[in-house]
């Protein structure tokens, strides 16, 4: 038998070359980039829109917001398109089974979150976080929209996913988090004014008109429908550097800056007060002149001429910096401005001509303004050299109003003001000037013995930086970072603008226009709060009618009080030291820091005395004007609460009486709270997360409170009426704080008698 063997045969496959491989891979590269995922790139698509138009909103260009949000989002869309390609392609080259097109639009939706919020904030693992979360995000919602999209399913099941994820939204939207409002208002001891709100419209009528250069091509107010034209000025002492993209923006540079202004001007005969209102830094193509019409009107209604003057020119623009000393430059815009008004005013075919009283001039001024309008006011200080300003003595400058300023020092120096009105407001949620610097130029304002000019300062829990400008919106820094900002809590912008308006108003009223039923505001806020939303507000005052005495600057000696007097501390830890903002920086001003650990069986005290009296000044006890025990204190027991996180006791209020004693030895005291209850300090989350107020901005917002001050004021008539006995016509021989309960610290300042 014969027997045939079988043969197998096996065939190789030929090999394929490494560049044929490569080229099968780019053909097949959207493979599975089925209907649904391609549907699904709309997420990350949107997420990459969202993130370039908070960048349009952040990187002006001059042509409006919906301008600049349609070319970022052209260019975002374009550069998605492209390398959402390029980046499908690498990934085919691996060969990873993956739905490439929607991988590549996510990857660079993450990486332009990434780059952005990096830019913006220095931060690498911010951004990371952040552009995290927004890449999760746009998946979730791509996602979504390619389920909604597949005719697979049905339509109930899409109904009822669009309902869950609704709810969802709804739910973290509206849901009411932890902030608790922190308003806390003691009516004790005080009558409500009953003076005419000052943040209501007066009797005047309004005229509005605008000067300006006439050649303005942004703002038409000022160019082609200027109403009265001005002179230009030069700069170029001043500024050194100024971009060459900023005079094309512009079409002008240093050495012709423009004079423009905004005017509401009462109706009607006579010379009126001149006030000048001036922005700060905003981003240079966002123009922020216009912003401060709702004092304009109001000011002009009460008798006051007001200007709004446009310094848009020297803000900083992402495209081309700002200008070096602008500082500087911005108050002496503000002086040019003088000068320009005092020339209209001269010549009869301008609404100016015998208008303005020269005499009684006051400036406003917010941001950078703020401390530009106190530059100008010592304007002696700043620009005694400068010869195109010697006759600016002619002008009067009696009234300097600081909304949450900045101070800056200027060529090693820091402004001082004397004899001059000065005002300053901060918001306890400023997400851009956090420190109140406002108490730094209050300190530096001083006055000759017995004038009736003074000073005042307003804290306000829940206001932020950016709405007291109408303009500026909602949130205190440029986006995209703005966006991280929290406004749970915050005031409205109306609220905000509201105070604004009853202090700004009454301020010149009662300087300006002399209304002294105005004054009581700012001795105590409460007897405004009529007037006022709620939230929480601390307030200073002094004037040139104080005594002080004890201010705790004169030296490094807690024992010794100025003009012979000592102090003594019992049972309390006691010092001196500078009062300190958020950033740990020195306001200026030094005060007794008295902490009681509440482990003690007796009152704790801190007593001031005199051997030949409590300094009077010039005022003789029986005068007329009625007498105030005035001192300053701040609440810092906040400072204890880590140190006591790990002990047995807990932060209590700490209850103080105030105690002075007559030269023939009688006593009488009286508790605080019977004035003016301690208020807690306000307590600020800046940002979204707590995580993002510890980590953004190199831990800007990571200190939640400031130790600010509150001024209070007793008459000494309160004293003799609590003990008849007591006799203070021979003077006042010591004065004793005695603290009961705690564990709790505060910080004493300027303690003195006040005449009013």
């Amino acid at each position: 038998m014969e027997i045939q063997l079988g043969t197998e045969y096996v065939v190789k496959k030929p090999k394929i070359p490494f560049r044929a491989k490569l080229a099968n891979r780019v053909r097949q590269t959207y493979r599975y980039d089925t209907a649904f995922w391609r549907s699904s790139i709309a997420g990350p698509w949107g997420a990459g829109i969202f993130v370039f138009s908070l960048s349009a909103m952040g990187m002006p260009t001059g042509f409006g917001a919906l301008i600049d949000i349609m070319l970022f989002a052209l260019a975002g869309t374009t550069a998605m398109y492209v390398i959402s390609h390029v980046i499908a392609i690498l990934l085919a080259l691996t060969g990873l089974p993956v739905p490439r097109l929607f991988a590549g639009s996510a990857i660079f939706s993450w990486v332009a979150s990434f780059v952005a919020f990096f830019i913006e904030d220095q931060d690498f693992i911010v951004a990371a976080y952040i552009s995290i979360a927004i890449m999760v995000a746009g998946l979730l919602i791509g996602l979504s929209f390619g389920l909604l999209m597949n005719k697979r399913v049905n339509l109930y099941n899409k109904i009822g996913f669009v309902a869950v994820i609704f709810t969802a939204c709804i739910t973290i939207v509206l849901w009411p988090g932890k902030y608790e409002n922190t308003a806390v208002i003691h009516m004790d001891s005080v009558d409500e004014m009953s003076s005419e709100n000052p943040a209501e419209n007066g009797p005047y009528k309004v005229q509005h008109f605008n000067y300006g250069s006439g050649n303005d091509v942004w703002q038409a107010e000022f160019g082609k429908r200027v109403d009265l034209v001005s002179d230009s000025v030069d700069a170029s002492t001043y500024i050194t550097k100024w971009s060459k993209f900023r005079t094309v923006y512009w079409g002008f540079n240093q050495a012709a800056l423009p004079l423009n202004g905004r005017v509401w001007m009462p109706e009607g005969t006579g010379a009126f007060p001149l006030v000048l209102i001036v922005h700060g830094n905003h981003l240079m193509e966002d123009y922020s002149d216009d912003g401060y019409a709702y004092l304009g009107e109001l000011l002009a209604s009460r008798g006051f001429i007001a200007v709004s003057v446009d310094e848009n020119f020297l803000n900083y623009s992402v495209w081309t910096g700002i200008p070096d000393n602008d500082m500087q430059t911005r108050a002496w815009i503000l002086l040019k401005h003088l000068q320009q008004i005092d020339k209209f005013a001269v010549d009869p075919s301008t609404s100016f001509y015998n208008k303005v009283d020269f005499s009684q001039i006051g400036l406003i001024g917010h941001s950078r303004g703020g401390q530009a309008v106190a530059m100008a006011a010592d304007y002696k200080h700043w620009f005694a050299l400068d010869t195109t300003l010697a006759d600016i003595d002619e002008f009067n400058i009696q009234a300097v109003a600081a909304i949450a300023p900045t101070d800056k020092k200027i060529d090693g120096k820091y402004t001082k003001l004397q004899d001059v009105n000065y005002l300053t407001l901060q918001g306890a949620r400023d997400g851009d000037v956090k420190d109140f610097d406002g108490e730094r130029q209050y300190a530096r304002t001083t006055f000759t013995k017995n004038t009736t000019d003074f000073k005042a300062s307003l804290y306000i829990a829940d206001a932020n930086h950016s709405q007291f400008n109408s303009g500026w919106g909602g949130h205190d820094i440029s986006y995209p970072k703005g966006i991280l900002l929290s406004r749970k809590g915050m005031l409205s912008a109306e609220e905000q603008r509201k105070i604004a308006k009853v202090y700004i108003s009454a301020f010149l009223e009662a300087t300006l226009h002399e209304q002294q039923q105005y004054l009581p505001l700012f001795h105590d806020y409460r007897t405004g709060l009529h007037w006022l939303p709620e939230t929480s507000y601390f307030n200073r005052y002094e004037s040139g009618q104080f005594v002080p005495w004890a201010r705790f600057d004169e030296d490094a000696n807690r024992m010794s009080i100025p003009q012979g007097g000592t102090a003594v501390g019992k049972e309390v830890k006691w010092k001196e030291e500078e009062a300190k903002n958020r950033s740990r920086s020195g306001k200026g001003t030094r005060g007794a820091v008295l902490e009681r650990d509440g482990e003690e069986t007796t009152a704790s005290s801190y007593s001031i005395s005199w051997k030949h009296a409590a300094p009077s000044g010039d005022e003789v006890t029986n005068s007329s004007k009625s007498q105030y025990l005035s001192f300053s204190l701040s609440d810092r027991s906040y400072e204890l609460e880590a140190e006591l996180e790990t002990g047995i006791n807990e932060l209590s209020e700490l209850d103080i009486d105030v105690e002075i004693e007559s030269m023939d030895g009688v006593i009488s005291h009286l508790p605080l709270s019977k004035f003016m209850s301690i208020s807690p300090l306000p307590e600020t989350r800046y940002t979204l997360l707590p995580w993002l107020d510890l980590n953004l901005s190199d831990g800007k917002y990571k200190d939640p409170t400031e130790a600010v001050f509150q001024t209070y004021m007793i008459s000494l008539s309160s004293f003799t009426e609590a003990n008849p006995a007591i006799d203070l016509s021979g003077g006042i021989k010591r004065l004793t704080f005695r603290i009961n309960g705690g564990p709790g610290m505060i910080m004493l300042d300027d303690i003195g008698i006040h005449y009013n």
